[in-house]
């Protein structure tokens, strides 16, 4: 009987860890590599850009931006648990001084230094958004959004079957 407890207890634990960052925007679900590079390329990043990541999860989109396209990266992530693993991940990389891992709610830390900013977050998380992009971002900063289009926006690039869409602030 112990055992049937505890074990639905850790399953209900599971279930509100992986999904309770679903009031501020977005469940866990890493982005696929491959995904990730494309994000990366159609945005059109270099050496001179500062990607931000909003929920970078456990980091590797900035990771990987730091390390294939030389840019400088900040991960933004909410829950405890998936910042210590990005800020580790980042910690024991050779990109530890590229990429800054910050905890908290990126709707409440400031992004204008960005010059792109990627998202994988939901439909209504981007529309809370877009008044911090109009005021936060210069003109022709980029966004680059996997999955979920922000309404009322035109993509000036975009990937039908993988689902990505590049947005540029006029």
């Amino acid at each position: 009987m112990w055992i049937l407890l505890a074990t639905i207890f850790a399953f209900l634990l599971y279930i509100v860890w992986k999904y309770w960052t679903l009031i501020i925007g977005a469940g866990y679900d890493p982005t696929p590599m491959k995904v990730v590079r494309k994000m990366l390329k159609m945005a059109e990043i270099g050496e001179n850009d500062i990607v931000y990541d909003l929920g970078c999860g456990d980091g590797r989109i900035v990771l990987t931006a730091a390390r294939e396209f030389g840019t400088r990266a900040v991960g933004i992530e909410a829950d405890p648990l998936r910042f210590l693993i990005a800020y580790f991940k980042t910690l024991f990389s050779n990109q530890r001084d590229k990429v800054t891992i910050k905890l908290g709610n990126f709707m409440k830390m400031p992004i204008g230094d960005a010059t792109c900013v990627t998202l994988f977050l939901f439909s209504r998380a981007n529309d809370i958004l877009i008044p911090k992009f109009e005021m936060e971002l210069t003109p022709g900063t980029i966004i680059v959004s996997y999955v979920w289009k922000i309404r009322g926006w035109k993509p000036v690039k975009m990937d039908a079957i993988e689902e990505i869409y590049v947005y540029i602030i006029p």
